[in-house]
């Protein structure tokens, strides 16, 4: 954990940095690839993301090391033909687990956040699962613990190997020439995030675009094709905690739906998208059938509301950067207690983003987890020689951050009160 702690704390930078210089040369180039909303909404499904793997909230039912204990028929050294073979037997894994994960309904909520944005940008990438708990593809790594790769080269190029993912969600960067024959380009990834029927389920490949060509999946970008990115299914929310479990929620309501007992089995094994008939029919939902018709997911907001919207941003990166940075000062309960914070800070402004009354759950749990810390400010490293300082922060923030909401919230329903209004007295 502290080791992906500190992987992490190096990346956050980088990314932040290009996500920047990416949308500036957008600006320059006149191309819209950012909303504010849509950036907001990615970035936060990252930190979601890292709050998850810092609590350690997977299972693994076969760990590697225990695999390559036990099934290595060589004992490879720590060289660059090991690092090699662990990159390209990552990249073999990732193309299965990414292929499996479009193909039946139950594996499509492990993936579904990755694909919610209507937008491709360097932001996207950032939009990682927190729904995965049983970490379910530990066979896929089994020839590279039979040939003996070292768990300490797979632990090493792993992170490696998901960082080197980022690069290419971007509409910036046209075809590269010879390269298109051999790794994943922003082209080849833009055809993976389109929802065009021409492109649907194409190019799972992490970073080697060879395994896509080999088993049938390839796609090349068409000029005639502009991109239309999304889920056919939109997720209609800037919230990322329920748009990770928003198609497990579907599967559970249409599986108790359904009169049939064989398809309350069957839906969760059956291909992506698939419903019971008499669900359909009863129970319909909207999809997005042609792609250049789809209408992308949007919110009004005033200048004042979006400056209030970036500094929640801004102050869940800090507490989450002072997280990674201090990970191992924290007594077990105050850094799990910290991560809460920031989790539920995220679901009060994304959910707030949306209008909806949801982000009072937030503040609510935030107010707890913040007035816990103050009253146990000195087990915060770096902060606690600030008490005073620190708890009249904490304080401060918290009510502001809980009255601007319930003010928002009262004058978004006032002003809902009076257009109805209008619209009943025309009537």
């Amino acid at each position: 954990m502290e080791a992906f702690a500190q992987a992490v704390s190096i990346a956050i930078p980088f990314f932040v940095g290009l996500i920047i210089i990416e949308a500036l040369i957008a600006r320059w180039k006149g191309v819209q690839v950012n909303r504010p909303m849509d950036t907001i909404s990615s970035m936060s499904s990252g930190m979601t993301f890292t709050l998850k793997q810092m609590l350690g909230l997977i299972v693994i039912i076969l760990s590697y090391e225990w695999m390559v204990d036990r099934l290595a028929v060589f004992q490879l050294e720590f060289n660059w033909m090991t690092v090699i073979l662990a990159f390209i037997g990552l990249d073999f894994a990732g193309y299965w687990k990414h292929r499996w994960n479009h193909s039946l309904n139950l594996l499509w909520n492990r993936h579904i956040i990755h694909h919610s944005s209507e937008e491709f940008n360097l932001a996207c990438a950032l939009r990682q699962n927190i729904s995965v708990v049983f970490e379910l593809y530990f066979f896929l790594y089994i020839p590279m613990a039979v040939i003996g790769v070292p768990a300490k080269v797979v632990a090493i190029i792993a992170p490696i190997h998901f960082f080197a993912q980022f690069w290419y969600h971007t509409r910036l960067i046209d075809k590269m020439g010879w390269l298109e024959y051999i790794i994943v380009t922003p082209s080849h990834h833009r055809v993976h995030h389109a929802i065009n029927k021409e492109y649907l389920d194409k190019n799972f490949a992490e970073i080697f675009i060879v395994w896509d060509k080999l088993f049938g999946t390839f796609q090349e970008e068409l000029d005639e094709v502009p991109a239309v990115y999304g889920t056919k299914k939109p997720a209609k929310t800037w919230n990322p905690v329920l748009i990770n479990f928003m198609h497990l929620w579907q599967l559970i309501k249409d599986a108790w739906r359904t009169q049939n007992f064989w398809d309350k089995l069957r839906i969760w094994f059956m291909p992506t998208g698939w419903r019971p008939q008499d669900v359909i029919d009863k129970y319909p939902i909207s999809f997005v059938d042609k792609a250049q018709e789809q209408i992308k997911y949007t919110t009004s907001y005033s200048r004042g509301f979006l400056i209030f919207i970036v500094l929640q941003f801004v102050v869940a990166n800090v507490l989450q950067y002072y997280a990674l940075v201090q990970i191992s000062n924290f007594e077990p309960w105050v850094f799990v207690l910290i991560c809460l914070v920031i989790f539920s800070l995220i679901f009060s402004y994304s959910s707030l983003m949306d209008g909806h009354k949801m982000s009072l759950i937030g503040e609510f749990v935030k107010s707890i987890g913040i007035l816990v810390l103050i009253l146990n400010v000195e087990l915060l490293p770096l902060i606690a020689s600030y008490k005073l300082i620190a708890m009249i922060v904490l304080i401060g923030y918290g009510i502001v951050s809980v009255f601007y909401t319930l003010y928002y919230l009262g004058s978004k329903r006032r002003a809902t009160q009076v257009v109805q209004t209008v619209v009943s007295k025309s009537q």
